[in-house]
């Protein structure tokens, strides 16, 4: 799946792993590694000692990156749908499979 078909911003479904049916949005998209970060999705914890800059130490949770062939873009509906570029008024844009909608 090529990066260019999920963006910053966009509602997307995890298709595999522990959050597997989950929904985000996506926060961050690394088109060099295929991955993207969901906000609130594959979140791991870090425990951290206490330091200068926080004195409190704690554990600290944070997402991790998914695989951009592990999540699809969310349709209207909630459901996963695959994206399809068309030419429309002479600009390409990003299309929904499943509903024929702009993304």
């Amino acid at each position: 799946m090529s990066a260019a078909k999920i963006k910053k911003g966009d509602k997307i479904v995890v298709l595999a792993g522990k959050d597997k049916g989950r929904t985000g949005s996506v926060l961050q998209v690394m088109p060099k590694d295929d991955k993207v970060l969901v906000e609130g999705i594959n979140v791991h914890a870090k425990h951290r000692k206490p330091d200068q800059s926080n004195p409190q130490g704690g554990i600290e949770r944070k997402p991790a990156p998914l695989h951009i062939s592990n999540v699809a873009v969310a349709d209207k509906d909630g459901k996963p749908t695959r994206v399809r570029f068309e030419e429309r008024d002479g600009k390409k844009v990003r299309v929904a499979v499943k509903s024929g909608e702009v993304l």
